[in-house]
């Protein structure tokens, strides 16, 4: 049971999702990218550690950044894209908001193992 949602929160992760939000962000001067990214990687990241463990969230966050990495490599012929996220690349952007990212599903961790830790006080009772 536990492979089984590892592998699927893996699968998840395999959005890009750091590539889609600068996406969102060139094409509509839109932020909503990058908070369905923070809300949805939260909660992989929640329900990932409380039905099975860090590691497929550590391989899943690696996974979406090289993908992401891959799209926006696919973008570097439009120009604009380029220079849009002045004064950093796009790649210099994918890993700082890739590394502030994580900041969220850490809160997220510790929160779901609060969470394991209450429901096996619980289940002692």
């Amino acid at each position: 049971m536990k492979i089984g949602i590892g592998t699927l929160i893996v699968c998840l992760y395999c959005f890009p999702f750091v590539y889609f939000s600068m996406y969102q962000d060139f094409s509509n001067r839109s932020m909503l990218g990058y908070l369905f990214m923070i809300v949805a990687t939260s909660l992989f990241a929640f329900f990932g550690k409380l039905f099975s463990n860090s590691i497929s969230l550590i391989i899943g966050n690696i996974l979406s950044v090289i993908i992401s990495f891959y799209f926006i490599s696919e973008m570097t012929g439009n120009e604009r894209w380029g220079g849009y996220f002045k004064p950093l690349t796009p790649y210099q952007l994918l890993i700082l908001i890739s590394f502030l990212n994580s900041i969220p599903q850490f809160f997220a961790l510790k929160l779901a193992n609060r969470h394991k830790k209450r429901r096996r006080k619980i289940a002692n009772l």
